[in-house]
């Protein structure tokens, strides 16, 4: 029997509940084959970083999940959420019920510096603070010393501007966004008076975006400072400035000249944009105190120049770093990984017949939320190329997986619950001004299926 027809439609699982996820469900649906999709997610939530990683003032970003709403309302579409591969079924058992899988699981953890006290107390990654201000179950109960003054960020990607940002903004900038209400209280706290972003390279070489770099000088108690010295460009900088591919970099140069031209207002809060330094070590006593960087200068053709250390250190004193150098993706019992990549070794999506992988994990940790659309299309594509060589599930049955999962005390959660959390947290954030409060348990999320009292954890 052919797979892809009325007779046996083709059965496809998706792994992870993110973009890539949602754009790889939208792929097979409009390739007007016979097929069903389903979707898993460890957490009851759908919709991956758009949730727990945009920034809680990009509200506009996270309007794309009407696209995946839209794309879930397809009748061949199904949500199973709170369920983990690996540990409620494991990718071997989902072959039984699936004649295709699709991981799409992103890139979990931070990559690291590979410095003497990475790990002092103190030292985090950006993912877990990122997360935690989101409201990610996992990371809810996260500490960090906000009563330090000053603030370290190591990276100058958009999400280590995302956490500046955060650590910038006073409590009334963010109050009537959808941040954790634990995050919100923590903030009020905040002694932070200088917040550091250090950067390997130069401004010509910054990797933020210039909406982004925008943002650095409206905020309302800090002042985004740039050193003048940085702003001078070598020649190689400039002529890298004038590669057709560095729009975005020229116009960061314009953004950051400005700032620079600026200089302090005696704002409460300093945001230090500094280039040309990496770390060489953390230092402390039990904790973090002090961060010793190297200056660097670069070298190289333009567009392909590195950063090496001059020998030239500084010490800044700083009770509190966040490391946000890239993401790096985990890997998953019975699929093929790459260690020192970071993914599922892949060709155009393809791991090998029936195994495909789609996202940050198929590709490393590049480009926003839209660069996963291409992304996800380009796997479909090769999964629909092999269809001929599928040799097709034993149990193409829905039914029997959602039986097994109910043996082993998996509480299900479909799309349809989905909405009824998503209706609780909105009504919640309504009573406080937001656009919505989030559940930061799963326990709490469960509850509002249940018809239970919801939201006690505080």
């Amino acid at each position: 029997m052919t797979l892809g027809t009325p007779e046996r439609p083709l059965r496809v699982a998706i792994i992870g509940a993110g973009p890539s996820g949602f754009y790889a469900a939208e792929a097979l649906f409009k390739s007007e084959k016979a097929l069903t999709v389903d979707m898993f997610e460890k957490l009851p939530v759908p919709f991956g970083l758009v949730r727990s990683g945009v920034a809680p003032d990009h509200p506009k970003i996270k309007n794309v999940t009407k696209v995946y709403e839209k794309i879930a309302s397809n009748p061949a579409f199904q949500f199973f959420g709170n369920v983990t591969i690996g540990k409620d079924i494991s990718v071997d058992e989902l072959k039984q019920f699936y004649d295709a899988l699709i991981f799409t699981s992103g890139a979990a953890s931070d990559r690291r510096l590979g410095i003497p006290g990475e790990d002092l107390a103190g030292s985090h990654t950006a993912t877990e603070f990122v997360a935690w201000y989101n409201g990610h179950p996992e990371y809810r109960d996260r500490h960090f010393d906000l009563s330090q003054e000053t603030a370290v960020i190591i990276g100058q990607g958009n999400v280590a501007i995302d956490v500046c940002r955060i650590l910038s903004k006073s409590v009334d900038e963010l109050k009537q966004t959808d941040i954790a209400k634990h995050a919100l209280d923590a903030l009020a706290e905040s002694k932070i008076k200088d917040i550091y972003m250090i950067g390997r390279r130069g401004p010509a070489q910054a990797a933020f975006t210039p909406q982004e770099a925008k943002e650095l000088g409206e905020l309302e108690i800090a002042d985004a400072m740039v050193s003048s010295r940085d702003m001078q460009l070598g020649a190689i900088c400039e002529a890298e400035l004038l590669l057709a591919d560095k729009g975005h970099n020229r116009k960061n140069m314009e953004i950051l000249k400005g700032l620079a031209e600026k200089g302090a207002t005696g704002k409460a809060r300093r945001l230090h944009v500094e280039f040309f330094y990496s770390p060489v070590e953390l230092r402390g006593e039990g904790r973090l105190q002090e961060v010793v960087l190297e200056r660097n200068a670069l070298s190289g053709e333009a567009g392909k120049q590195k950063a090496s250390g001059t020998g030239e250190k500084r010490i800044l004193p700083c009770g509190l770093l966040f490391r946000s150098v890239g993401y790096k993706g985990t890997a998953m019992p019975g699929v093929p990984f790459h260690e020192s990549w970071g993914v599922f070794p892949n060709e155009k999506g393809k791991i090998e017949t029936g195994l495909y992988v789609a996202g940050w994990i198929k590709r490393g940790p590049s480009g926003v939320i839209g660069t996963n659309k291409p992304c996800s299309y380009e796997t479909v594509e090769a999964l629909l190329a092999d269809l001929d060589q599928l040799p097709g599930c034993e149990q193409p049955f829905t039914q029997a997986l959602l039986d097994l999962l109910k043996s082993r005390q998996t509480r299900v959660v479909s799309f349809d619950d989905w909405r009824q959390i998503d209706a609780a947290e909105v009504a919640r954030g309504q009573e406080v001004g937001k656009p919505r409060e989030k559940f930061t348990r799963v326990a709490d999320m469960l509850a509002v299926l249940e018809g239970t009292p919801a939201a006690v954890s505080v």
